[in-house]
């Protein structure tokens, strides 16, 4: 299982890049291992505004259908379309072309968000 160092994590499987004010969202190799095939990703309009902790999108597998939760608050710029056509990216590569959304943000509720070793650790109990 993947976890790269250089993201932020949250206790319901999500990670985040930020990258000044704009930051990229996705669900974590965990998270699609246990979810399973996904078949459909529900994606979220541009311009919505979401809060930390906020339900953004819908991730469908062979197993579940999941919401999928906003790491930290900001208004989406950009999803992933690709996703639209192409859901399995989520699973083939979770932290690169299978990521959900781009907001543009402050950080607000990024102090709840783990590191990798943070996250490593959580994963563990």
């Amino acid at each position: 299982m993947s976890i790269p160092a250089d993201l932020k994590y949250t206790k319901d499987h999500e990670w985040v890049r930020i990258e000044g004010d704009e930051a990229t969202f996705g669900i974590t190799d965990h998270a699609q291992e246990a979810l399973g095939d996904i078949v459909f990703v529900e994606l979220p309009e541009v311009g919505r505004e979401v809060a930390a902790g906020e339900a953004y999108a819908v991730v469908e597998s062979v197993k579940a259908v999941s919401d999928v939760y906003a790491p930290v608050s900001g208004v989406i710029t950009e999803v992933n379309g690709d996703l639209e056509g192409q859901p399995d990216l989520v699973n083939t590569n979770p932290y690169g072309s299978g990521w959900i959304v781009k907001i543009k943000t402050d950080g607000a509720g990024s102090e709840e968000l783990m590191s990798e070793a943070l996250y490593t650790t959580f994963l563990e109990e």
